[in-house]
């Protein structure tokens, strides 16, 4: 903004005005966008359940031995019937995947993590950071948002809620994932291996999308059209995010348990 003075005062006072009025708006929003912007881009922490993980892959661990000599024992009953010899062959190949796998766990969660958050941070960078600040461009667009700013508050609110809820689920999800690996192998409990797989996939990579609709949105305030009801762009785009996350993470894993009771209630009905 260019220096008031007697020749343009008429036009640098009211626009002095409503930069005092953007500022003073934009302040209780910057922790939140700070907040919200680094528990979407920044990989989550999972240093802190390390320890437990180790607990559950020594528990696990003692579970080798009992399953090899399990199917050392199907390999000498079978006889010479060739299809349940390669069935033991299968199942023993499928363990030793499984050891490896479960061993490796840890790194290869925080590897997914990695991948997730540079995807993201990547997709965020196309995004200017005046998009999420409330910017004094014309009358109209200053009055939607004054009229809106507690209704961007309370979507900011609970964007950052549930992706605090996400990077919870995370960061603990170190520890479920060596199990969802192990019951994925053992075919009783692959139901419900997929079902934890699924439920941390989408997790993980959940903030991704978060990061193209951010972007998408950003590139509408660059249309005269909606630049004008910037305010109700930002509001969409995180009403939206706050949308897919609850479902993609609630929701599916509702549907998910709901599938596997039907399953069990099957199994449950063919006994009877």
């Amino acid at each position: 903004m260019a220096s008031c003075g007697l020749l343009n005062l008429a036009s640098c006072l009211p626009e002095a005005f409503f930069n005092y009025i953007a500022s003073f708006l934009n302040a209780p929003l910057q922790p939140l966008l700070d907040l919200a912007k680094n528990l979407i881009s920044l990989p989550v922490n999972i240093q802190l359940f390390s320890g437990l993980w180790a607990i559950v892959i020594y528990i696990l661990s003692m579970f080798y031995a009992l399953l090899i000599i399990y199917n050392g024992f199907q390999f000498i009953i079978s006889g010479y019937d060739i299809q349940k010899r390669e069935n033991a062959k299968t199942w023993l190949r499928n363990i030793l995947i499984m050891i490896v796998l479960v061993q490796a766990s840890f790194f290869i969660y925080d590897l997914a993590i990695q991948v997730s958050a540079v995807m993201t941070s990547t997709t965020l960078s196309l995004i200017n950071n005046n998009f999420f600040l409330l910017t004094i461009d014309n009358i109209s667009n200053v009055a939607l948002e004054i009229i809106f700013f507690m209704l961007y508050i309370i979507v900011l609110l609970c964007a950052v809620l549930i992706l605090i809820i996400r990077y919870g689920i995370v960061a603990i999800g170190v520890v479920l994932f060596p199990i969802a690996i192990f019951f994925y192998f053992i075919q009783p409990l692959r139901s419900y291996g997929i079902l934890i797989l699924n439920f941390l996939g989408i997790c993980m990579f959940t903030t991704f999308l978060d990061a193209i609709i951010l972007t998408g949105f950003s590139k509408l305030v660059e249309i005269s059209l909606f630049a004008n009801i910037k305010i109700l762009v930002m509001i969409s785009a995180f009403g939206l995010i706050c949308a897919m996350m609850f479902f993609l993470m609630f929701f599916s894993i509702i549907k998910a348990a709901m599938n596997l009771g039907t399953k069990i209630a099957a199994i449950a009905a063919t006994f009877a």
